[in-house]
């Protein structure tokens, strides 16, 4: 016959309890314990809460380029975002900066994009958003994929950008 660890706990308790017992046979017992607690495994993050809140951040950087609001489209750059281009990457965010500005002059934008999709990592510290990049009759003309980090403050920036041209191939 086994005993369970809850039956040798209680023997443990009720012997170190005892009319003999001592301090020190208390903290025998309860020092384990009280370290055992202690390394429970975490409890899962809350991902649906996580996706939401890198889902919205990616809309409100969308949301920037269609009110052609430059400076909110600036908040969601990371100081040390790299974004690529067609030729090649901009390198922190003075440089991304300085490459968007042109798609922010005129009245209309030269094109749109929407979260699709959004995936966080379990750490809850980075995400991985995409979705399609619209010309400005609706047609579908490439696909962004984006890595939002999640600041010691709670908000999400864009740390790397990348878009693909159309068609592209769909995944699985």
């Amino acid at each position: 016959m086994t005993t369970s660890a809850f039956e040798r706990l209680t023997a443990a308790l009720a012997c170190a309890l005892g009319k003999e017992s001592s301090m020190r046979s208390l903290i025998v017992v309860i020092v384990p314990l009280l370290f055992a607690v202690s390394f429970r495994p975490t409890p899962p993050r809350f991902q649906d809460d996580l996706t939401r809140q890198v889902f919205a951040a990616e809309s409100s950087f969308a949301r920037s380029m269609a009110d052609r609001d430059f400076e909110a489209f600036a908040r969601h750059v990371a100081d040390e975002a790299v974004f690529f281009g067609a030729s090649s990457a901009q390198r922190g965010k003075a440089a991304v900066l300085a490459a968007w500005r042109p798609f922010f002059e005129g009245t209309d934008a030269p094109f749109s994009w929407a979260p699709r999709t959004v995936e966080v990592l379990a750490s809850g510290t980075l995400a991985h958003s995409s979705g399609p990049v619209l010309d400005p009759d609706g047609n579908q003309v490439g696909t962004f994929n984006s890595i939002w980090r999640r600041e010691p403050d709670g908000r999400w920036l864009v740390v790397f950008d990348k878009g693909c041209s159309c068609p592209c191939a769909g995944g699985p």
